[in-house]
């Protein structure tokens, strides 16, 4: 059994190295959804893989970091990044070029341990992310699956959150510790 929690978000990005100017050269933003697909061994005792009110914490914390936010690639110049850190509270820095692909890998990296560092007490089994979904457009999503958390690398202590976009998580000491922990 898979269960479905969706979520919003609003961004802007450049696609370093990808094969159209509009994406490699101009800064552009998307409505993103992101859907994240739970399964687990059995049911809790609501007769739930997974309460959905869990995932309001640190889950929604985390794709709610990217709202109203510039993602840059780190191997972007200092000047650039600079500006970025200068003009605007709301900044990550990630390691790869933020690609729906790599957000839909990263947002599956980040959650699988944010998930595995929550207090389940109602009886869940082995609650996994079995996949995220990151719609960039209405036509279009990548998706990452367990399997590919692998055929990339992808080192998730590399991404750099905003002063700002750390003073806004809920509960920001234990989030804080969870990430610093991966």
């Amino acid at each position: 059994m898979i269960i479905r929690k969706k979520f919003k978000f609003e961004g802007a990005h450049i696609v370093r190295n990808c094969s159209t100017n509009r994406c490699k050269k101009s800064i552009h933003g998307h409505s993103y959804e992101v859907e994240v697909f739970f399964t687990s061994t059995k049911l809790d005792n609501g007769y739930m893989i997974l309460d959905f009110g869990l995932t309001k914490k640190h889950i929604k914390n985390i794709i709610d970091s990217f709202d109203h936010a510039y993602t840059f690639w780190n191997k972007e110049s200092e000047e650039f990044k600079n500006f970025f850190k200068t003009n605007s509270e709301r900044y990550i820095e990630i390691p790869l070029s933020p690609s729906a692909e790599v957000y839909s890998l990263m947002f599956l990296k980040l959650l699988d341990k944010v998930l595995t560092n929550m207090n389940l007490t109602n009886g869940e089994g082995d609650v996994k992310i079995s996949s995220v979904r990151v719609h960039e457009t209405k036509t279009g999503y990548a998706e990452a699956f367990r399997s590919d958390l692998d055929t990339m690398e992808f080192d998730i202590n590399k991404i750099v959150f905003s002063n700002q976009v750390i003073n806004e998580w809920k509960d920001k000491e234990e989030l804080l510790e969870i990430l610093q922990n991966i």
